[in-house]
């Protein structure tokens, strides 16, 4: 009972408040597929740095508010049950190059590297 009355407080909260993205970096830290979510806010609850939080609207995909608050802990991928959430590294963290002519997925570096089937393409690559 404690639970729901917590969610209710926090639901009247959230129509006397007006939450807007500010994307002010130049990559984004986490990406929500909407056709796969389904409005759980699983993710916003685990955020440790509420980058993402709750879409005013019931059963919308949350909203990535702060996106260069983000620890890329993967708390919120983790607590996704549908997989719609995607983090992307910062581009000094990735090790996956793509070439432009051909759109294969490689690593550099390495002389023995695993086959280019090991990579599954990342979400927003198509």
């Amino acid at each position: 009972m404690e639970t729901a009355k917590k969610m209710e407080e926090f639901t009247n909260a959230l129509e006397e408040v007006c939450i807007v993205p500010n994307p002010t970096g130049p990559t984004e830290a986490v990406s929500i597929d909407p056709d796969i979510c389904v409005g759980c806010n699983a993710c916003a609850n685990i955020c440790r740095t509420q980058t993402i939080m709750p879409n005013p609207e019931p059963g919308k995909p949350p909203v990535v508010v702060f996106p260069d608050e983000c620890w890329y802990c993967a708390c919120c991928v983790e607590a996704c049950r549908t997989g719609a959430l995607q983090m992307h590294l910062p581009i000094n963290q990735r090790i996956l190059f793509k070439r432009k002519e051909t759109g294969e997925i490689f690593r550099l570096g390495q002389a023995d590297g695993p086959e280019k089937t090991y990579f599954k393409e990342p979400y927003g690559w198509r």
